[in-house]
């Protein structure tokens, strides 16, 4: 259950730093609410998955899955470059987050 609480996490972390994005563009309330939503999600699964998993690992797939999460929706929701060597980082940042996965 906490690996699945530490995906969750990453999701709500992604839609967190979207919203910066579109609170950014729109400076609106829903934004806003959204924003706030996103990061407190994510914050509650991530405290949950630590309970029972080692903390470096956690936060390394949390970051991970936010960071490479965050360029995906830039390139598909906000025109960002979709240049071949961004998407082998990403891929890279994955593939280690799935890596430590195995190894814990």
């Amino acid at each position: 259950m906490a690996w699945i609480s530490l995906i969750l996490a990453g999701i709500f972390e992604m839609s967190g730093v979207a919203m910066i994005n579109k609170f950014h563009k729109e400076r609106n309330w829903q934004s806003l609410v959204l924003l706030i939503v996103g990061f407190g999600a994510s914050f509650v699964f991530l405290a949950y998955a630590m309970k029972s998993l080692p903390m470096g690992t956690t936060y390394a797939i949390w970051t991970g899955i936010g960071a490479s999460g965050g360029a995906i929706l830039g390139m598909l929701l906000y025109g960002e470059s979709k240049d071949w060597r961004r998407v082998v980082f990403i891929a890279m940042v994955l593939g280690s987050a799935i890596g430590l996965k195995l190894v814990s």
